[in-house]
């Protein structure tokens, strides 16, 4: 395996920072990972995907999110429409590198992003989904709770969703702009087959949005439904279980037959 450290520009010139991970024999398979909310590129999960993948001729690009990792702009004005753009340019990157049979896998934050912009690809070969958030101000509303969304819309400023105790700087407009989106109305859209892997005992993401964006899809989707696993599939047979069954998902639905 090869990886090849890039950079692409978003709609409003922020430097994007990325990492696209080959095997030694190149294919025109490969799967964008879009790692969670305050999170990197470099998450575990990312990583142990490509080495799951790379082995069996899929090549991965991992990336940064806006204010995230190694990428421009600040984090306290991040907004989901500057996300959107970004990922629709890192598949822009890739058919211009010859890849040509590509999947998304999101993870939680990401996983909405997935959704939101597999709609706009009918030629995504598949989708799979790390416990996403279908609706993050649904969420949010329930971890904070009416008085932590009012202290963070006259604040700007979150508690650390990830468990740390500093306070997390981030404008209100972030909230606003989730609430613009519509992930079930954009999954009814999704024609790639979406595999969702998620957590039993996940604390952040509520069991009923899995189930209803699972009833969103159109065609084929499955669900995995880890017994005892929480949001951050911190147990490692968790773990090894999810990031397997996301691996065999591309496997199994990217074609094995080079394009010319």
């Amino acid at each position: 395996m090869q990886e090849t450290s890039l950079t692409f520009q978003d709609g409003a010139d922020n430097t994007v920072a990325a990492i696209l991970a080959e095997p030694e024999k190149k294919t025109g398979r490969a799967v964008i990972l879009c790692h969670g909310f305050l999170s990197n590129k470099d998450s575990r999960t990312n990583l142990r995907l490509t080495e799951l993948l790379c082995p069996h001729g899929i090549s991965t690009l991992r990336f940064d999110w806006f204010g995230m990792g190694g990428s421009g702009g600040e984090f306290s004005h991040i907004t989901v429409a500057t996300c959107v753009d970004q990922l629709e340019r890192a598949i822009s990157l890739m058919r211009d590198r010859g890849y040509y049979d590509l999947g998304l896998i999101g993870s939680s934050f990401g996983g909405l992003l997935a959704i939101l912009v597999a709609q706009r690809h009918p030629e995504l070969r598949a989708v799979g989904l790390k416990c996403p958030v279908p609706d993050f101000p649904e969420m949010l509303d329930h971890e904070f709770g009416p008085n932590g969304i009012e202290e963070w819309k006259r604040t700007n400023y979150i508690p650390d969703v990830t468990g740390g105790t500093a306070p997390i700087s981030l404008d209100f407009s972030f909230y606003e702009s989730c609430r613009v989106f519509n992930a079930y109305e954009a999954a009814r859209n999704v024609n790639a087959p979406v595999l969702t892997v998620h957590g039993e005992q996940d604390e952040l993401v509520p069991f009923h949005q899995i189930e209803r964006l699972k009833a969103s899809l159109p065609g084929d989707a499955e669900l995995v439904l880890l017994p005892g696993a929480d949001h951050q599939f911190g147990r490692p047979e968790d773990f090894r279980r999810m990031t397997v069954r996301l691996a065999n998902w591309m496997q199994t639905h990217l074609p094995t037959t080079n394009r010319p």
